[in-house]
């Protein structure tokens, strides 16, 4: 989404365009059909790997965990996972402490409490396409409060994706779900506006982030934050020596509990947050809306959570709108 000859079109810098440091001198890569092609691929592996926390974490919460300390685990695993890459990034504390502080609070506690607090009420599928209700608010957000410039096959894949959200719902049925898990789901939607653009902030201004720090500091202020909240230590963690059920087959909890942590935690953000730098937030963030996709299918065959005829044909329209929002970017480079 941003043109050749414009590279500040679609900045988050709330800075005037005149104010921007030259391309040339930033830290991260202008964006171009390469660094299109690589953000897509990024933001593909990253929307699959989110898919599957939902599908892991559930037969943990249906065990005995709760959702808070379920979130505590996927949040604190990740960080233990990612010191060694906080420790060689540490001088990010003292350049944007900020920038860290707001994602661990929003883009890791915010998202991730809330959507596992809505899973506990509502189908895994129906709680994160509520939640990709975040790249349409996220547009709204750089259109009208940065008042920058968006494509608009950009906008029109945000309104299929949300048209698409409406059929999964079925709301001409008068929304019959859990209606405290839908606002827990809509609470993730808002925590993910912050999610993209507190990642596309990293790479703007005179003191510049890794990507890789970011997430790693995120999730370790997350884990704080966290372990404050949900007191973890009153968790009867021996559950992970035993087995849980997943779709009436049984396993050993530790299983998708390590999928949560690595692949859909880890992965999942290092991914997430490097794509945002090579994709302009509205068009990354759209594109996750395959993670809705993912976790739908996923939680139907892992778990026989089964939607109907109209619900997926809403998952289709997810992934319409995604690639319409992704087409905008190669289009415009």
């Amino acid at each position: 989404m941003h043109s050749s000859s414009d590279p500040s079109a679609m900045s988050l810098d709330p800075r005037p365009a005149a104010d921007l440091p030259p391309t040339g001198h930033r830290q991260f890569p202008a964006h171009g059909d390469r660094a299109a092609t690589v953000g897509l691929a990024l933001a593909l592996v990253s929307a699959v790997a989110f898919g599957g926390s939902g599908t892991a974490a559930k037969p943990l919460i249906e065990a005995g965990l709760s959702p808070t300390h379920t979130v505590w685990l996927r949040v604190a695993g990740a960080a233990l996972v990612l010191l060694p890459v906080a420790w060689k990034h540490r001088d990010a504390v003292r350049r944007r402490p900020g920038l860290l502080l707001g994602f661990g609070l929003l883009a890791v506690a915010g998202v991730q409490a809330c959507y596992f607090a809505a899973i506990s009420r509502i189908p895994v599928g129906v709680a994160l396409l509520i939640e990709y209700l975040g790249p349409p608010l996220l547009i709204a957000y750089v259109r009208l409060v940065q008042r920058r410039p968006v494509s608009r096959r950009a906008t029109a894949g945000a309104g299929v994706a949300v048209a698409g959200l409406a059929c999964v719902v079925e709301v001409w049925h008068g929304l019959s779900f859990d209606a405290l898990g839908v606002t827990f789901a809509l609470g993730a939607a808002c925590c993910q506006v912050g999610y993209f653009v507190l990642a596309d902030a990293g790479r703007q201004g005179d003191r510049p982030v890794d990507p890789l720090a970011v997430s790693a500091y995120g999730l370790l202020i997350g884990a704080v934050l966290l372990t404050v909240l949900t007191h973890p230590w009153t968790a009867d963690w021996s559950l992970l020596t035993r087995s849980v059920t997943m779709n009436g087959h049984r396993l050993p909890a530790l299983l998708p509990a390590l999928w949560m942590v690595l692949v859909a935690t880890v992965l999942a953000y290092l991914t997430g947050v490097v794509s945002v730098q090579h994709l302009s937030p509205p068009v990354a963030g759209v594109v996750a809306n395959l993670e809705a996709v993912v976790a739908t299918v996923l939680a139907w065959i892992l778990l026989g959570e089964h939607l109907g005829p109209a619900q997926l044909a809403g998952g289709a329209l997810v992934l319409a709108g995604a690639f319409a929002a992704q087409s905008a970017t190669s289009a415009r480079s």
